[in-house]
């Protein structure tokens, strides 16, 4: 099967396009001595598990909170651009640089991989978890067999106790971070 990448709203892709043609906007060292065109690829929605989040509620009530954008200097990722969902559309919300971008480059290649082998389709998003000072790649099942589960991929740097660019069961992997305070947790994954 294959990874099903979503199509970002028109405003927010405008809202990047727009952030990069502003010179005030693009002063990280990154964009300034970055090779012209800047193109945004690969949107990923971004969703927000609270900090407050109980372990056991499920990811479907993860708020999506905006759009991530991967800014392309050529072949070569130079930063990332989010956008916020406001109550008027999409807005702008900042440049950003970072071990981030590579590691989610990696994750969404694995994810290729994953479906492949596991014969599903997914859907992947961002998951930010910063009450674990995690973010993940997060692969929502959407065809493939009745019982395929969410699943995480942790991007690097990760929490303590957790391998990044592991192949995680969402519903395996919460639940220990939330149990989790400060001692070892998972080592282990599905190799994806």
């Amino acid at each position: 099967m294959s990874l099903q990448l979503p199509q970002p709203p028109a405003a927010a892709l405008r809202a990047v396009l727009t952030a990069l043609d502003s010179p005030s906007a693009t002063r990280s060292a990154a964009l300034t001595q970055a090779t012209r065109p800047l193109v945004p690829a690969h949107p990923l929605p971004v969703h927000l598990l609270a900090p407050d989040t109980p372990g056991g509620t499920p990811l479907t009530a993860a708020p999506r909170t905006g759009w991530r954008f991967l800014i392309r200097s050529g072949e070569e990722v130079v930063a990332a651009a989010d956008t916020l969902e406001t109550p008027d559309g999409h807005s702008f919300g900042h440049f950003t640089e970072g071990p981030y971008l590579v590691s989610t480059l990696r994750a969404l290649q694995q994810a290729r991989l994953h479906c492949s082998a596991a014969r599903a389709t997914y859907q992947p998003r961002l998951l930010a978890v910063p009450g674990h000072y995690m973010t993940a790649l997060w692969l929502r099942p959407t065809l493939g067999p009745a019982n395929s589960p969410d699943l995480l991929v942790p991007l690097a740097p990760a929490p303590l106790g957790v391998t990044a660019h592991r192949v995680h069961v969402a519903d395996e992997l919460l639940p220990a971070l939330a149990k989790a305070r400060g001692g070892a947790l998972l080592s282990t994954g599905t190799q994806g």
